[in-house]
Parts: C-alpha cells; structure tokens; sequence
C-alpha cells in the first residue's frame, strides 16, 4: 500500500483537528505537511507538551500527557479510523505510526 501523497484526518469528536498530508513513509512512522483544522487550538498545547518533555526526557511525565492526547483526539487513515497511534506534530510537521489494533499495553495507569 502506498502511503505517500495520503491525507490522514486528526479529529476531536466530529471536529477536524488537523489533516496530514504524507510526504515520507519510512516503517514504521509516517510523516508529512500539517495543515491545522478548527479544532486545534484547542488541542495545540498537549501537543506542545508532548514535544518539550520528549526532549527533555521526562518519559513518566510524557506518558501522562501522552494519554490526554489519545483521549483528546482520534486518528483517520484515508480507508478509515484507525485503533491506535503514536502523534506527534510541530508547527505544520506532523510524523506518527498507528495500527489497525491496539498496541500492547506498555503506558503506566
């Protein structure tokens, strides 16, 4: 299956978060040009938050904010939704890998 040149749809509920249009697929992580939707003001500093403490290597910390993403927002690949992924989006970049089932269960409850 090709993935470049596929805009995957990040949603809140029925509200657009953002489209990603694919510009590089290297297994397992997608990547490409984000275009943010109205909705993602709403979520932008989650998605800020995700970026600096993965820099800073804070992963207990990243794990909390990395789970009030995935309940936040959803992800469609252009045949449809998919169970899991992993998203992370700076300025108009946005990479990320998903699955058709859910990961294992790795994130500290």
């Amino acid at each position: 299956m090709g993935f470049v040149g596929g805009i995957w749809r990040v949603l809140r509920g029925r509200e657009l978060v953002g489209e990603i249009t694919i510009e590089d697929a290297d297994f397992p992580w997608l990547g490409g040009h984000f275009t943010p939707g109205p909705a993602f003001a709403e979520v932008k500093p989650l998605f800020d938050r995700d970026l600096e403490l993965m820099e800073e290597g804070r992963w207990d910390e990243w794990e909390e904010v990395y789970e009030e993403i995935r309940k936040a927002v959803s992800m469609a690949a252009p045949s449809g939704p998919v169970a899991e992924f992993l998203l992370h989006i700076e300025e108009d970049e946005a990479w990320f890998r998903w699955s058709a089932e859910p990961f294992e269960e790795s994130r500290v409850r």
